[in-house]
């Protein structure tokens, strides 16, 4: 079986990780468009299984949770017109939990924006904390149930409810109504009202968008295929965490957070997908055929 050299896939993985567009990727590496898909859903699986494993007992004080809009194949009200939409064609929200102070993606999740997608995340989140935490979220009502179910009582809760002008209605318009104010609105437990905040998820956000040309908006370059989306997210969460120095911290998300000691590079995520990887079938005798004697 051919196999790309290390160098080659990391070289992929990286322009992957800066934004650049598989085929433009397939071009300058000189590589088909399906090898650079197959890596891509490799490194993803490679990703899932990194983060599920190290991200675990994070010991963090103020944790900020948000949701960040895509879509698969086609928006929600084109779905139905669509040509050949697949399964989980549609909008896709993208649902976020960092750590304030480290910077780490503590805790992430992929589906819809209803109840059951918030209650995910939550529990997830939970099982990955180490301690209580201050919590804060936008004002989205699937948090309350979601936060209520996953932590109780143990946890500091509270909502940053953002006050909106009157939606301007206009062709082609993609941005959110002008913020004309918040509130901040205690929850559960005692949180410092002067730290309810998602400045920092919302950053992040930000920081998606410019990192992955599928989340780049007014384009064809959004993920046509669900578990694509999710494997591109899978990689993109590791590189952010392991392998990417954060300019104020000086160090990656993982490091200050104490969740690995040293810096990752995208070497360790190729070599998880090689790890991962199933080992060959011995191959059998070969076994001549008889010739045909008519």
């Amino acid at each position: 079986m051919n196999k790309l050299p290390h160098a080659k896939r990391t070289q992929i993985l990286a322009m992957l990780c800066e934004g650049s567009s598989m085929r433009s990727i397939s071009r300058v590496a000189d590589v088909s468009i399906n090898t650079v898909s197959k890596l891509l859903v490799e490194a993803g699986e490679a990703c899932l299984a990194i983060h599920d494993e190290m991200v675990r007992n994070v010991k963090a004080s103020r944790i900020q949770c948000d949701e960040i809009w895509s879509f698969c194949h086609a928006k929600e009200k084109n779905v139905a017109t669509a040509k050949a939409a697949p399964e989980g064609a549609g909008d896709v929200w993208t649902w976020t939990a960092i750590d304030a102070d480290t910077k780490l993606i503590v805790a992430y999740h992929v589906g819809n924006r209803s109840g059951e997608d918030a209650m995910y995340l939550m529990d997830d989140l939970r099982g990955r904390l180490a301690n209580r935490v201050q919590l804060t979220t936008d004002g989205h009502r699937a948090y309350l149930e979601a936060v209520e179910v996953a932590f109780g009582a143990d946890v500091d809760f509270a909502q940053l409810v953002k006050l909106y002008g009157p939606t301007i209605a206009a062709p082609g318009r993609y941005s959110p109504a002008e913020c004309i104010g918040a509130k901040k609105v205690r929850v559960e437990g005692n949180p410092d009202i002067a730290h309810v905040s998602t400045s920092y998820v919302e950053r992040q956000n930000l920081t998606m968008r410019m990192s992955m040309r599928r989340f780049t908006r007014l384009t064809n370059a959004f993920s046509k295929k669900l578990d694509n989306h999710i494997h591109a997210l899978a990689l993109y969460f590791v590189f952010y965490n392991f392998t990417r120095v954060h300019k104020t911290l000086r160090m990656s998300p993982a490091m200050a957070a104490g969740v690995t000691d040293r810096l990752w590079s995208l070497d360790d995520v190729v070599a998880k997908i090689d790890a991962m990887a199933h080992t060959p079938a011995k191959r059998g005798p070969y076994k001549k055929r008889a010739l045909n004697s008519n």
